[in-house]
């Protein structure tokens, strides 16, 4: 007898079901195939656009030369590396994402969570369906559309005979925040409040709907429970629906974490200009330059600089997400893995 997780279980059970092992996964497959086949096309995509594009990561360690292949191009070993670590221009970027970063998860992440609380009290169907509605229409607009809206807000045009002011224009003048000649993207101390605030706008709505399926997964007997004993709305908020979102908040956390360093380049390349560099250039924005063979360098030298930029933050974002994965698990008994 051999004993599995304090069980005693028979050695020739324990033959057969070896013995048999393929055979039975094999019917298994047979009888959810058409679940199988669904993973297909996600593989596909996966090693197209994840797996294969990982070579390209070489360049980082190679002499860049765009006539040959990159595993024919000639070693140059930890030298880019090297000058990474040596270019401001590099430090800069990564300060500016960090910072970025961290003032997304410390506004974007709780929002989202605070906003699901808001409709989950309220009872009509209709008037929450309508509000819900709104709250997502701005992620699905284009990031052309909102990058254009913010910059006619922003705009300040001085003429000889008349002025044009967008409206964030005028509300930080007569707030006192700026004076008539200035110009709102051309400043660097409002492109962070500015990217962080369209960023919540944007995205805080579409984020809540993950953080509202939670909080109706809950058993409305916890809530009853909770009235009976005397709790009013906070104290049901604070003992019942926050630990029953804390498996969900686990993992988005742990996902929100694991996406600290990735910020989309799009949105900043639209909005930003050499005048705010200072703040507004990111790790993604820094890749594209040294890729297109600004900073001053040909494209020779900056296009491997700009795969090592790449390489680096994505090390850095995995290391993040493997130190946050672990505290989680070892704090809540929540993790990804």
């Amino acid at each position: 007898m051999t004993i599995i997780n304090g069980q005693e279980v028979n050695e020739q059970v324990l033959d057969e079901m070896e013995r048999t092992k393929w055979s039975r996964t094999w019917k298994t497959f047979l009888k959810d195939w058409r679940l199988y086949a669904l993973l297909v096309p996600l593989l596909v995509f996966m090693f197209l656009f994840k797996y294969l594009p990982l070579k390209g990561l070489l360049m980082a360690f190679k002499s860049y030369n765009s006539s040959v292949d990159v595993l024919d191009m000639d070693w140059q070993g930890y030298f880019f590396m090297k000058n990474l670590f040596n270019d401001a221009t590099f430090w800069r970027a990564f300060r500016n994402t960090f910072v970025n970063s961290m003032y997304g998860l410390i506004f974007g992440f709780p929002i989202p969570i605070m906003l699901a609380l808001m409709f989950s009290e309220i009872n009509s169907n209709g008037y929450r369906s309508v509000l819900q509605v709104c709250s997502y229409l701005p992620k699905f607009m284009s990031t052309v559309v909102i990058t254009t809206v913010l910059t006619i807000w922003s705009r300040n045009v001085i003429g000889s005979t008349s002025t044009i002011q967008g409206l964030l224009t005028k509300v930080y003048i007569n707030l006192g925040w700026m004076s008539e000649t200035e110009k709102i993207l051309e400043e660097v101390r409002f492109f962070r409040p500015l990217y962080q605030v369209s960023g919540v706008w944007e995205g805080a709505g579409y984020g809540s709907i993950v953080y509202f399926a939670a909080v109706l997964a809950i058993s409305p007997t916890s809530y009853e429970a909770a009235r009976m004993d005397g709790a009013n709305k906070l104290q049901q908020i604070r003992y019942v629906t926050i630990p029953g979102m804390a498996p969900t908040l686990s993992i988005m956390l742990i996902t929100r974490i694991g996406h600290a360093l990735n910020i989309g380049y799009e949105k900043v390349m639209l909005l930003y200009t050499p005048a705010n560099y200072e703040t507004a250039d990111v790790i993604s924005t820094f890749v594209t330059r040294m890729r297109s063979g600004e900073n001053g360098g040909a494209v020779t030298t900056n296009y491997p600089l700009g795969i090592a930029a790449d390489l680096m933050n994505s090390i850095i974002a995995m290391a993040l997400v493997l130190g946050a994965n672990t505290i989680s698990r070892k704090v809540s008994d929540t993790s990804l893995f």
